[in-house]
């Protein structure tokens, strides 16, 4: 299936949803709460199209991007300074949910989806403590079989890890999985684990534009991505009941 075929259609077992910048407009929360860091150790602010390019790896590399103002932060191995951290999650911790805008499109998909028999799992880098809570508020909880955030695993994306096993708690394999996401990140998860990816246009890659990158398709809206698939039905391994 071609990005470029717009017609085509494709029959999955499962779909699975990141969350910042596909499913939520999470960015002005996001951004209030890196300046607050920023402001309680005695740095410049940043503007909110900066932070953006810097949400996708979790909150450590956030911390880190926003310290160094440069996207070239990549030894996940080399925490953040215990201090800045703290202070962004005392502030997240107060700003999550705040500003937070569902995507136009995101209800109608994930409603289509349901309906046509889809199991979903969410799979966000952002920590347990952000996610639960923010999915709860937004009305997006309920549609949501599996939950994968950050925490939960020893790897987050881009690594495949957080992909294959929210596909063993739903019963498919990898291969038989269509990840929506919106980012380079999304797109190296999604290819290491061997699953189909639409991204969105809309979201946060980096600073980076989508339409520079091999995706099976790039799609306006969740609702629309419903739209181009078919659910394939039996799954193709059995379900893990086990967390």
């Amino acid at each position: 299936m071609s990005k470029s075929s717009s017609d085509a259609r494709l029959a999955v077992g499962a779909v699975l949803c990141d969350l910042d910048g596909t499913l939520l407009d999470t960015m002005p929360d996001l951004h209030a709460a890196v300046n607050a860091m920023l402001r309680d150790l005695g740095r410049p602010e940043l503007p909110c199209e900066t932070v953006a390019s810097y949400v996708g790896r979790g909150i450590a590399n956030l911390v880190k991007r926003a310290l160094a103002v440069s996207l070239e932060v990549t030894d996940d191995s080399v925490p953040p300074p215990q201090e800045a951290l703290d202070s962004f999650r005392r502030h997240y911790a107060r700003e999550n949910g705040r500003s937070v805008r569902v995507y136009p499109g995101v209800m109608e998909g994930l409603k289509a989806l349901k309906a046509k028999g889809f199991p979903l799992a969410v799979i966000t880098n952002k920590a347990t403590a952000f996610t639960l809570p923010l999915l709860d508020s937004t009305g997006l909880s309920r549609y949501f079989d599996v939950v994968v955030s950050g925490g939960l695993l020893p790897r987050l994306k881009p690594d495949p890890m957080p992909l294959i096993w929210a596909c063993g708690r739903l019963g498919v394999s990898p291969g038989d999985a269509l990840f929506i996401g919106d980012s380079v990140n999304d797109l190296r998860a999604a290819r290491d684990a061997g699953s189909h990816i639409f991204l969105v246009p809309y979201g946060y890659n980096e600073g980076g534009d989508v339409q520079e990158l091999d995706c099976d398709a790039i799609v306006p809206t969740v609702e629309v991505a419903a739209q181009r698939i078919d659910y394939r039905g039996a799954a193709a391994v059995a379900p893990c009941k086990t967390a």
